[in-house]
């Protein structure tokens, strides 16, 4: 599990195809390798990886076929700017909202624009999670947790305060980017839960 809060910019200096699937080598010189192991989870652009090998200040982690599909990783390029947040663990902060990771689908950056000292950013999502996006609840874009301004149709807005916009990859988004959209937790069970409840 995570929290949305970015410990650290990482950049991907490595991919190597094996077998239909990637390699990511990820250089993190702000990561506490201290408190890292082999199978340890990292969220990289919001999506849970696992640590394979670690050097120097260096991690690798391997990308499944279902992974490369469903995310944006597959889309990286060398020298990508990367969010990154180590696993929370017990007594950590949590700071953000309860995130796993697991990404539902991927969205667009659709408008941006300055609103006093912070950015205004709307995004598209697909239509099948529209009804998990509710005005102030929480979603996590790009692995950071944001709170949800409003919602319109297939679109909703979020504000990026200047050290988000500093230290996280939102601050380079462009018009069309697409980013890793993990819908809120609790949205995502009551989903589930509801219909067998009232049935």
């Amino acid at each position: 599990m995570f929290t949305g809060i970015i410990g650290s910019l990482g950049e991907l200096f490595s991919r190597v195809e094996r077998a239909g699937d990637l390699e990511l080598g990820i250089d993190a010189p702000l990561m506490d390798f201290a408190r890292m192991s082999l199978g340890d989870s990292v969220s990289v652009q919001g999506v849970c990886l696992t640590v394979a090998r670690m050097q120097d200040k260096r991690f690798f982690a391997d990308v499944s076929r279902e992974t490369l599909a469903k995310t944006t990783l597959g889309l990286l390029s060398l020298g990508a700017k990367l969010n990154l947040e180590s696993a929370l663990r017990m007594g950590d902060a949590l700071g953000g909202h309860l995130v796993s990771g697991h990404v539902d689908g991927l969205g667009t950056m659709a408008a941006s624009r300055q609103d006093a000292r912070s950015w205004a950013m709307e995004f598209e999502l697909p239509q099948d999670l529209v009804r998990f996006v509710a005005p102030k609840g929480s979603i996590c874009i790009d692995g950071v947790s944001l709170t949800v301004n409003r919602v319109e149709d297939r679109r909703f807005d979020v504000n990026i305060i200047p050290h988000t916009f500093e230290v996280t990859t939102l601050g380079s988004l462009k018009l069309g980017d697409v980013v890793n959209l993990e819908i809120d937790l609790i949205a995502r069970y009551l989903d589930r839960l509801l219909p067998k409840t009232l049935e």
